[in-house]
């Protein structure tokens, strides 16, 4: 875990940001690249790029909000800051970072005032990224009809794409410690350091005397999606898009091979997330996203010309 890459100009680097970062920067090399060979218009993909940051950050957002069993908690900070408690100790509580108020009776932190912007400040945590590749997707596809891109090609792009961007995503995570993993005595099980998530998260649960201890052993859930996302992409890239018999299957089956992969992670994760009928939000959506894989699969295998017309 290391969750800065130390300063620059003043500013901490966050080592989450910067492959966010390093991911918009591949991801967007490889569409140039992409765009030259199929000779499209490479800048409108600069274009696309540059306003998917704000559309894919802005879905995650509101996804993790709505989603993630956080809403409430948003709310009462800005209309009611006594309902909301954060069970950790009293020393981060009332830390410079934290700022909180110790309710010794509750032995819970309390905001210590009212705070309406809470909801709009995803660098301090809290981004979906099932949300930001819904936005993003569905952004893409209006960008791609107004600049002239057959259906079936924006969405073999994105098939291409979403999976690398995905890679350096979760390498992130794990360097920042957040989507980590059951406990388990596994040989590959990895131990956080103190005031990790994973830390904080077993304490919470008991498993663990003090978030100031290391955690316990627990799956490296990210690592499992990094390795799983860029087998993908290898996948999407030298097999699926060389051989491909109509526009919209690289997306397909990209998309369908990440839904299964990200519904069987789901299953060993511990960080704190939505849960709805016994499964996860991502579980949800991950079923949702095979259904629209179908559909589009059947649409555009029986229906060609639709997905191959720069004027859909």
């Amino acid at each position: 875990m290391k969750p800065s890459f130390g300063e620059f100009l003043g500013e901490e680097l966050s080592s989450y940001f910067v492959l966010v970062t390093a991911a918009f920067i591949a991801c967007t090399f490889l569409a140039v690249r992409w765009a030259k060979r199929a000779r499209y218009d490479h800048e409108a993909l600069i274009d696309l790029a540059l306003i998917s940051v704000f559309t894919g950050v802005g879905g995650a957002r509101i996804a993790h909000v709505l989603f993630d069993g956080f809403f409430w908690d948003y709310v009462h900070l800005c209309i009611d800051p006594d309902q909301v408690g954060w069970k950790i100790p009293r020393s981060e509580c009332l830390s410079e970072w934290v700022q909180g108020r110790w309710d010794e009776a509750a032995s819970l932190c309390r905001p210590s005032a009212r705070d309406c912007l809470a909801i709009f400040r995803f660098w301090q945590g809290g981004l979906t990224w099932y949300g930001g590749m819904i936005a993003g997707v569905g952004y893409g596809l209006y960008f791609f009809r107004k600049e002239g891109f057959p259906l079936g090609v924006g969405l073999d792009l994105a098939g291409l794409l979403l999976p690398v961007g995905l890679f350096f995503g979760r390498i992130g995570c794990f360097l920042s410690g957040c989507c980590f993993g059951k406990a388990t005595d596994h040989p590959l099980g990895v131990s956080f350091p103190p005031w990790s998530p994973a830390s904080e998260s077993q304490w919470r649960e008991g498993l663990l005397g003090h978030p100031s201890l290391p955690s316990l052993p627990v799956w490296p859930t990210q690592l499992f999606e990094a390795g799983g996302s860029l087998l993908i992409a290898f996948v999407a890239w030298l097999v699926l898009h060389p051989r491909k018999t109509f526009h919209g299957q690289v997306f397909c089956l990209s998309m369908a091979l990440y839904a299964l992969l990200r519904f069987g992670i789901e299953t060993i994760r511990a960080d704190d997330r939505g849960i709805y009928g016994g499964l996860s939000t991502s579980q949800w959506i991950s079923l949702f996203l095979l259904g629209v894989v179908v559909f589009v699969w059947r649409e555009a295998s029986r229906r060609p010309e639709l997905f191959s017309d720069p004027s859909w």
